[in-house]
């Protein structure tokens, strides 16, 4: 770190200390959470992560506990063992570190731990060291064509020989017998195809040992050398993959819990886990900056018996480490975080000192310090969405991504406030996809029987269904039953063809416009057995010169069929939507939907009504005030409206947003505010409470500001 900031820490950490403001709203508790209470369910983390590169394993204690104080981190994470050992390691499978200073782990967390500090050690079981790989040749990766992946002198492993089965385990045991770990992260669990880190495809692990436990678990199947969908015995392996990774997580979680019900178990997975940990890093274009909402969302309203820790990664890319991301998006990412109802947490290459890159420590600072001034506002919170977007997994990719990323931007856009359900967790949530008005499915191509039967009932108690392209494709029969279609041709590229909303009682944005270009996928349905047909579609006509073209006509097919349920409605758009928006951004076709939902579910658009701009983006959550007191409490002491401006983020680059000024809202609310008053500006709000709504004007938005709304 710079000399410069080294000289003025201890001013700083001083000036970073909360002020008197001028509304006793940061008010903490006086009270101890309760000593059974597992400490992560708190969920206040604000979490830094130094992935240290070996030579920083003799990092100096003191300054990085000072900096910890600086940053007002209440966790750290740091390395311990796996690919090499940060302590003095006794087994003789894990490779110790040759830059390793001895004392180094114990100093940190004892020190650490006396001043309140959490510490969650690091390990990496997915490579070993060639040294171990000499011994050892079995316990590796090898692909169809007989190849390793190999990143230097580090070896991948195979998940299912004894290295990951019994080691690994061994390792962490080791950790916890000598030294007193708050939780372990486990990093990249699980099987892998690629070498991540130079982005190579080497195919499916042919280990003797994946073989011959895919064979005892499939009763004879051969491990498949390609990842093809429509070959069994590669379904078969899909469901392998997701039994073997949860089968050494438990065997991991028992071992762990057998020492302490105390140490948090956290990666990447959702079950034997009990810190979600996901990311946000940046991976091809076009960026997406609400992907830290996007993440934590997903996991908070799919699995909300866990809490989740979405880490931002500070790297561009894993081939260029020493360059952060720019300090717009981190802001943009922390404050997405917290919003949505996980805490803070970074992870940076190494310690603080001698950083290559500094320019995100004032965005750091200021975010973690304003999250541990107003720690009980975060954390708990209830959702008031009554829109639910269903999302193709947990890290989706692809055509499904796009489609998803793009029903989002729309709705974020239009401020829809709307939870995210990952599709495989239907079945877990019966209760809470009733409850919903609207559920939306973008290219959800697959559901099991028992998603079908849970959206098939919740559609007969009332809630309405949209879903785009070539969702349920895979379920024909539920897809005639819900929405009364059947694909004629359901991959048909609709590049030339046009949409006509010709019917402006329902497609009420277009009242300037005949025809609506379109592009990728556009789906030829049989729509006899729906109630409605809308948008036709006209063909592709002539190209060519402005002399020749023309002769665009309706081919028989729409673009959108509705169905009429008892109490609701479906409708189908088996067109690309979403990727269209996601990738070119034309306002017409993000109205497709909003029309959409307004003839569906007029009341959407009801709960968040603003004349804020687009790119600032409206989270509204119930909250329970995150103090000791409220251990038991499940009603809300009232609202938080979060504002996070966008308006910097350019499609390529993130800027300094610009200041937006005069914002009205008007929220729904069943209770008449005690008072209104906004974070960051520590001002009260001029309110009013008629018919269910509050309504409050902000004079001025800078990057965040949360405007609580008391009982």
């Amino acid at each position: 770190m710079k000399e410069s900031f080294s000289i003025i820490l201890l001013i700083l950490i001083i000036s970073c200390t909360p002020q008197t403001q001028n509304l006793d709203i940061a008010k903490t508790s006086q009270s101890e959470w309760p000593a059974e209470m597992p400490w992560w369910k708190a969920n206040n983390l604000r979490l830094i992560q130094t992935n240290l590169p070996a030579y920083e394993a003799n990092l100096n204690v003191d300054s990085l506990i000072t900096d910890l104080q600086y940053f007002s981190a209440n966790v750290l994470l740091i390395n311990a063992g796996g690919i090499m050992a940060f302590y003095p390691t006794k087994l003789d499978f894990q490779y110790t570190n040759p830059f390793m200073k001895e004392n180094m782990l114990g100093n940190v967390i004892e020190k650490c731990h006396s001043l309140g500090i959490k510490v969650i050690v690091r390990f990496d079981f997915s490579r070993v060291h060639e040294s171990i790989f000499k011994e050892h040749p079995d316990w590796c990766y090898i692909s169809p064509t007989n190849e390793r992946i190999i990143n230097t002198d580090m070896y991948l492993v195979s998940i299912n020989a004894p290295y990951v089965q019994e080691k690994s385990i061994r390792i962490v045991e080791e950790v916890i017998d000598n030294y007193p770990i708050d939780g372990l992260f486990i990093n990249m669990p699980g099987y892998h195809t690629r070498n991540a880190y130079e982005g190579t495809y080497h195919g499916i692990d042919q280990n003797e040992f994946d073989k011959k436990r895919f064979a005892e678990y499939s009763n004879g199947m051969i491990l498949p050398k390609e990842e093809n969908r429509n070959d069994p015995s590669f379904r078969k392996y899909s469901e392998f993959k997701e039994y073997t990774v949860a089968d050494w997580l438990k065997n991991m979680h028992t071992m762990v819990k057998s020492k302490s019900d105390q140490i948090a178990v956290c990666t990447y997975n959702d079950e034997y886990v009990d810190i979600i940990r996901h990311e946000s890093q940046t991976s091809g274009l076009p960026y997406w900056p609400y992907n830290s909402s996007d993440n934590v969302n997903n996991v908070v309203n799919s699995y909300p018996n866990h809490i989740t820790s979405n880490a931002s990664i500070q790297q561009i890319s894993f081939q260029s480490r020493y360059n952060a991301v720019e300090p717009e998006e981190l802001a943009i990412r922390l404050y997405e975080n917290i919003a949505n109802g996980s805490g803070l947490d970074i992870s940076l290459m190494g310690d603080f000192r001698d950083y290559e890159d500094e320019r995100n420590f004032d965005i750091i600072r200021d975010i973690y310090n304003h999250h541990k001034t107003y720690e009980p506002y975060y954390g708990r919170y209830i959702s008031v969405s009554e829109v639910a977007v269903i999302s193709p997994g947990y890290w989706p990719g692809g055509n499904a991504m796009q489609e998803y990323r793009g029903i989002q931007l729309m709705l974020n856009e239009a401020h829809i406030s709307y939870d995210i359900i990952e599709d495989t967790q239907i079945p877990n949530l019966e209760e809470k996809i009733k409850k919903y008005q609207l559920i939306i499915l973008p290219e959800i191509t697959r559901l099991s029987n028992d998603a079908i039967a849970i959206l098939t009932e919740a559609v007969k108690q009332g809630t309405n269904l949209i879903a785009t392209n070539r969702s349920l494709s895979q379920n024909p029969d539920a897809m005639m039953n819900l929405f009364g279609a059947k694909p004629t041709n359901s991959n048909n590229e609709g590049s030339g063809n046009y949409l006509a909303p010709t019917n402006k009682s329902v497609f009420k944005r277009f009242d300037k416009q005949s025809m609506l270009f379109w592009k990728f996928n556009l789906g030829l349905y049989d729509f006899n057995s729906a109630d409605e047909t809308f948008l036709p579609i006209l063909s592709k006509g002539r190209p060519g010169p402005p002399e020749k073209i023309g002769g665009h006509e309706p081919n028989g097919f729409y673009a959108m069929a509705v169905k009429n349920h008892n109490t609701s409605k479906t409708a189908i758009l088996p067109i690309n939507l979403g990727k269209l928006y996601y990738l070119h951004g034309y306002e017409q076709h993000k109205n497709i939907l909003l029309d959409a939902i307004d003839y569906l579910f007029p009341k959407a658009e009801d709960m968040i009504q603003t004349n804020a701009h687009p790119r600032v983006e409206t989270i509204l959550q119930k909250y329970v005030k995150n103090i000791p007191e409220n251990f038991d409490k499940s009603t809300e002491d009232g609202m938080i409206l979060h504002l996070v401006n966008l308006t910097g983020f350019s499609g390529n680059t993130y800027f300094e947003p610009l200041p937006v000024f005069d914002l009205e809202f008007k929220i729904k609310s069943n209770f008449k505010p005690e008072k209104v008053y906004s974070m960051v500006n520590k001002k009260l709000l001029d309110n009013s409470w008629e018919d269910g709504f509050v309504s409050f004007q902000l004079e001025k938005l800078e990057q965040y500001d949360g405007i609580v709304i008391e009982k």
